[in-house]
């Protein structure tokens, strides 16, 4: 059997380096990947881009990485959770490529299903669709949406076995399951990682074959 679990958070972010883009699951704080967050940070990688639902909340999310200088542009639905996000967004000190949260979550689906994006009318007619492709269809406006993709996601689940099949905690699953179809490397943090078969596949919300490392909560860093 393949296992997909390492013994600690510095193995689980292996590879990320400046530049890189990243997909961090979570909404507000549910579903955050905490102890990963914390080993990237302590890996500084520089000039990220970040894709998540919002650019942070508070201390142990992804502000952290805004207050270590790792970020270089953030793609979200809601940035202004984060205080510091917006400090630096004032002082023109990071990029934001601001999204409506449905296109979000379909920009990435079609990342991860290998589409060339959709046709959306959301943005149509708004600064949001300034520099985008749009075509008339049936008399409405529809704006060409790209997909969007990720060198590395950082998710967080309830329990995953060791060949990285997960279950989440309710709406602690938030985007994590499309993200996990539109990285190149897909991280879990897991509250509790068990033995193959321990979990009924029945419950299995995100299949292991799209996962690439597992880490349990409290792993060392």
């Amino acid at each position: 059997m393949i296992d997909k679990s390492v013994a600690s958070y510095r193995e689980a972010v292996d590879g990320l380096s400046s530049g890189q883009t990243v997909m961090v699951g979570g909404f507000g704080v549910a579903g955050v990947p905490r102890g990963l967050v914390a080993a990237v940070l302590k890996s500084k990688p520089r000039d990220l881009t970040v894709i998540a639902n919002n650019a942070g909340f508070g201390a142990g999310d992804i502000t952290d990485w805004l207050d270590a200088g790792l970020v270089r542009k953030v793609i979200c639905s809601y940035p202004r959770t984060s205080p510091k996000f917006v400090e630096l967004y004032r002082q023109r000190k990071i990029e934001l490529e601001l999204i409506p949260q449905g296109t979000l979550a379909e920009r990435i689906r079609c990342a991860g299903a290998g589409l060339g994006g959709f046709l959306s009318p959301v943005s149509a007619g708004t600064l949001l669709a300034e520099g985008k492709e749009s075509r008339t269809i049936k008399g409405r406006e529809y704006v060409l949406e790209d997909p969007l993709s990720a060198d590395f996601a950082f998710l967080r689940a309830k329990f995953a076995d060791r060949m990285g099949n997960l279950t989440y905690n309710m709406t602690a699953r938030n985007f994590a399951p499309i993200m996990a179809t539109a990285a190149t490397t897909v991280v879990v943090e897991a509250e509790r990682v068990v033995d193959i078969g321990d979990i009924d596949p029945e419950t299995v919300v995100t299949p292991g074959i799209l996962i690439d490392r597992v880490v349990e909560q409290g792993a060392l860093q």
